[in-house]
């Protein structure tokens, strides 16, 4: 290659800037930036064929449905659409609903939501042909229900690129056996819902598929990481959905969309053919766990889920069924409650749904006992976020370092590019100016030997020994906790990482949660947040404050959690709150 030749290819994308390189530099430089140009183009035109096959799936699902409703002018789409996932299986079973009515009324209205949310990554056009033998599964828990899945749950020749674009091109080569098991159970999987890239944020954009809208409010965000089954959901896209959670990111989409949702115990499902975007980490784990419109939905398909197909795919999961005589119990409840964590203030719709829902499960004859867990701050950084940035972050970054940082995560991991020694410098630089920067800065730094590891490993198991101690002490059957909300501003997540607090101690905890909605944002909550200032009064507090305005009318939730294993008493404690709500509200 002569050199006119490279500076030809490298001058349109890289100006006089080029020849100045070329001339300091020589050419083997310039040859560089050919490559590197040559890998951009490369890339670029992978993205261009995804965003191809996505648009083509859409279309076909169009066609298919216009095809349907020609052949069945009298099916009644909005009938269908209204009722519940318990009204919807009991129908089906019966067979006053047939599966293909119900299949292309969600396909229909799901195909109506992406165009305005963008929460839909590709129709799984291998439905079509699950649909054609459907009435083999007729005796499954979800014979005949649509049902979501989030991008990185693996379903044969689909990708799950947890949005980044490193992944991009690599299909399943089987199903998840949370998919299979769905399968057997007569669900029919059909569409790939969005997330943010890299799966490490609480917003829902990436440079392959972009951003995720609120169903409630454009101008917001839907959540994350499991933002686009949030956004269906809520949107009535999809009457069930499958996220994943490591830090919240079931339950956040969950409380900003208004729907409820649901992380268990660490275990409890299979997470085979569940990707994360990279291995190894064992700090806070990871888990998938149901969404939906109401707490049977989630107590419906944690019960079709735990069964014996399951425990024969996956032997490492415990045989255990799902208990519905825990759930459905009626006994009254001992339950702790927190209104601030202490660490990071919560908005006034989050503290004024803790207060209302206490008010109610107080009047329906449960006992409420105040309760806080320890050293919030410190385990959020030292376990929590140093134990999934235990190689300082270096895993990641990797992943990242052939795609550029989608705007909703930049402020958030623009430092996993700096040495690990400017980020001690800057950490011990920023302590008396901004405690919390510095902490988290030093979090991000990794734990730096083997030995440490062990050491932090040492000091999760401690934190949770000793939560279980308290809340023995407290004698508390389950805890009313908040959660994140309402709906942030876009752009706001990634700088407001310290908030997760909220959510991701219950991962490194392993306790199941899971998020009802109950309110939504008044214009009285509007008011008080102009007077907010936070406990440290520091940038992330005002950060938060700009991330919530504006949300009137948006959903407000709250939180439910219980010890591990209990995951069918969370449940019931869900229940019991989103009854007690919509009897306040008649």
């Amino acid at each position: 290659m002569d050199f006119k030749h490279i500076l030809q290819q490298v001058e349109p994308h890289y100006g006089t800037a080029a020849l100045v390189t070329g001339a300091a530099c020589g050419v083997g430089a310039l040859v560089i930036l050919v490559q590197k140009l040559s890998k951009h183009q490369k890339t670029k035109e992978k993205v261009q064929r995804v965003r191809a096959r996505k648009a083509e799936s859409l279309q076909r699902a169009e066609q298919a449905v216009l095809q349907y409703k020609e052949s069945h002018p009298m099916t009644n789409s909005a009938n269908i659409l209204s009722l519940s996932l318990s009204e919807l299986t009991k129908q089906l079973q019966k067979g006053s609903l047939s599966p293909e009515d119900v299949f292309y009324a969600y396909l229909e209205k799901a195909l109506d939501v992406d165009k305005k949310l963008n929460c839909c990554n590709e129709i799984l056009l291998d439905s079509f042909e699950q649909l054609k033998t459907i009435s083999s599964n007729k005796k499954g828990l979800l014979y005949g229900v649509p049902v979501s899945i989030k991008e990185n749950i693996a379903y044969k020749n689909y990708d799950s690129t947890c949005g980044v674009i490193c992944n991009l091109e690599q299909p399943a080569e089987k199903d998840s056996v949370l998919v299979e098991v769905l399968k057997k159970q007569g669900a029919i999987p059909f569409v790939k819902t969005n997330v943010p890239q890299g799966l490490m944020n609480y917003d829902c954009s990436n440079p392959i598929y972009g951003q995720t809208l609120n169903p409630h409010n454009l101008k917001k965000t839907s959540g994350g990481s499991s933002g686009g089954e949030g956004a269906l959901i809520g949107a009535g896209g999809s009457v069930l959905g499958i996220g994943t959670d490591i830090g919240g990111s079931i339950r956040i989409p969950s409380s900003f969309c208004g729907i409820c949702g649901f992380k268990p115990t660490v275990g409890r499902l299979s997470t085979q053919g569940v990707v994360g975007l990279y291995g190894g980490q064992k700090s806070v784990m990871a888990t998938a766990g149901p969404m939906g419109r109401d707490v049977d939905s989630l107590a419906l398909c944690m019960q079709a889920l735990l069964n014996d197909d399951m425990f024969h795919l996956d032997p490492t999961v415990p045989p255990a069924s799902f208990n519905m005589q825990t759930y459905q119990s009626s006994k009254p409840l001992r339950i702790g409650y927190v209104e601030s964590d202490g660490f990071f203030q919560p908005s006034p719709s989050m503290a004024r749904a803790i207060r209302e829902v206490k008010a109610l499960l107080e009047k329906a004859g449960h006992t409420l006992v105040p309760f806080s867990l320890q050293k919030v701050g410190q385990s959020f950084y030292e376990l929590a976020m140093r134990g999934v940035a235990a190689d300082g972050a270096f895993s990641f970054a990797q992943k990242m370092k052939d795609s550029p940082l989608d705007p909703s995560i930049r402020p958030q991991f623009i430092t996993i590019h700096v040495p690990v020694w400017v980020r001690k410098t800057l950490s011990f630089l920023l302590r008396p100016l901004s405690p919390r920067t510095s902490a988290m800065l030093s979090a991000f730094c990794g734990v730096g030997s083997i030995a440490d590891l062990w050491k932090q490993h040492v000091a999760v198991e401690e934190y949770i020994n000793k939560t279980i101690e308290d809340w023995r002490k407290s004698d508390i059957d389950v805890l009313l906790y908040p959660v994140i909300g309402p709906a942030f501003n876009f752009h706001y997540c990634c700088k407001n990482t310290q908030l997760c607090t909220y959510t991701m101690l219950f991962n490194v905890l392993n306790f199941p949660a899971g998020v009802v909605p109950v309110s939504t944002v008044t214009v009285e909550d509007e008011e008080e947040l102009k007077h907010y200032k936070g406990i440290y009064r520091d940038v992330w507090d005002r950060s938060f404050k700009q991330a919530v305005n504006g949300a009137e009318g948006l959903p407000a939730a709250v939180q439910c959690v219980a010890l591990p294993w209990q995951d069918e008493l969370c449940l019931r404690f869900m229940k019991e709150v989103e009854k007690l709500v919509k009897q306040s509200k008649k």
